[in-house]
């Protein structure tokens, strides 16, 4: 017999990620350009994904990296990161690094500003 715990869900953090982790749209845009990996473009049917790099930095206990440390992969590279790990995965790259690699996509999003601009309005800043 299975222990409940087994099969009930997960509690939910009750408030949820901080404003300065969420950049829904960056990941939006992430999804539309080629996988950094294998250059595989984004189709409309098939959109690339924006995976981040958990060891970005501001990881922690129950939450996941900031929106800002994505890149976007194509589905097929981003199951082989997650079966291989970040740190074997990073050397399919041409940058070699998923945190340097990043912040160029991050810093080249055209939308970021304005989503700082809109986070400082909040009295929130990246932290």
């Amino acid at each position: 017999m299975l222990r409940r715990a087994a099969i009930t869900p997960r509690k939910r953090a009750r408030a949820g990620r901080p404003a300065w982790k969420v950049a829904n749209d960056f990941r939006r845009w992430l999804r539309t350009l080629p996988c950094a990996a294998c250059h595989r473009p984004a189709v409309e049917m098939a959109l690339n994904e924006s995976a981040h790099v958990d060891h970005a930095g501001d990881k922690g206990v129950g939450t996941k990296v900031s929106d800002r440390f994505c890149i976007p992969l194509c589905p097929e590279c981003h199951a082989c990161q997650h079966s291989e790990g970040w740190l074997t995965f990073e050397k399919k790259l041409d940058q070699g690094s998923a945190v340097a690699l990043s912040g160029l996509y991050w810093t080249d999003w055209p939308g970021r500003r304005e989503w700082e601009r809109d986070l400082a309005a909040r009295g929130e800043a990246l932290a």
